[in-house]
């Protein structure tokens, strides 16, 4: 898909990484964070699209997953990440998702995805099977046998905390990850207890 090309996108979005929650990357209370954790961050991140298009190619109903991985002591702390795509996707709609999940069709992308404003690594982008529910309390996402991630419970009592990726304009609520596992080289972790944040987006070229 040549840009320019008008494309919004909104839904749903669930994360989780190897912090200990509350995440510190996030800003809580408006107070904004600092390094991760252990000062390597490993994750996934899931976008339930449940409205929008890029030009006239319908994304809605279609999946987005990232596994990702950064250091925050290399220079830069450039992202390494698997982007899977929708398999359900005909291949307008792939090359769409592409296209605004990499920042190549610019927008509000560019202000929201660190992997975009950084120099970065894609490692590849595949269509696959993706199985997202963000339903509070009890949400999951799975990638085919790559990426499994379970949200376990919420963290008590906390203050509000927003997250740059889905926009520190919206609420939403920091959990704890039951699951988060990953086994797609050169990525692979599995962890048990650590951080998941849960939220909306919305995106659009202008």
């Amino acid at each position: 898909m040549s840009a320019p090309v008008e494309w919004s996108i909104a839904g749903t979005y669930l994360e989780a990484c190897n912090c200990e929650a509350i995440c510190p990357c996030r800003r809580v209370d408006g107070v904004s964070g600092g390094r991760s954790t252990y000062g390597i961050c490993q994750g996934a991140l899931s976008w339930a699209i449940q409205e929008g298009n890029a030009g006239d190619v319908d994304l809605a109903g279609l999946g987005v997953v990232m596994a990702i991985r950064y250091d925050d002591d290399e220079p830069g702390s450039p992202w390494d990440f698997h982007l899977y795509i929708d398999e359900r996707g005909d291949e307008r709609q792939q090359e769409a998702l592409v296209g605004i999940f990499t920042g190549s069709l610019g927008g509000t992308s560019r202000e929201h995805f660190p992997w975009v404003w950084k120099a970065s690594r894609m490692i590849d982008w595949r269509p696959v099977p993706i199985e997202i529910e963000h339903t509070p309390r009890r949400a999951w996402f799975r990638v085919g046998t790559h990426v499994t991630v379970r949200v376990l419970e919420p963290v008590a009592e906390q203050a509000p905390v927003t997250c740059v990726i889905p926009g520190h304009d919206r609420s939403g609520a920091e959990q704890y990850a039951e699951l988060l596992r990953v086994d797609d080289p050169p990525l692979s972790f599995e962890l048990s207890g650590k951080c998941a944040y849960q939220s909306t987006f919305s995106y659009a070229s202008a």
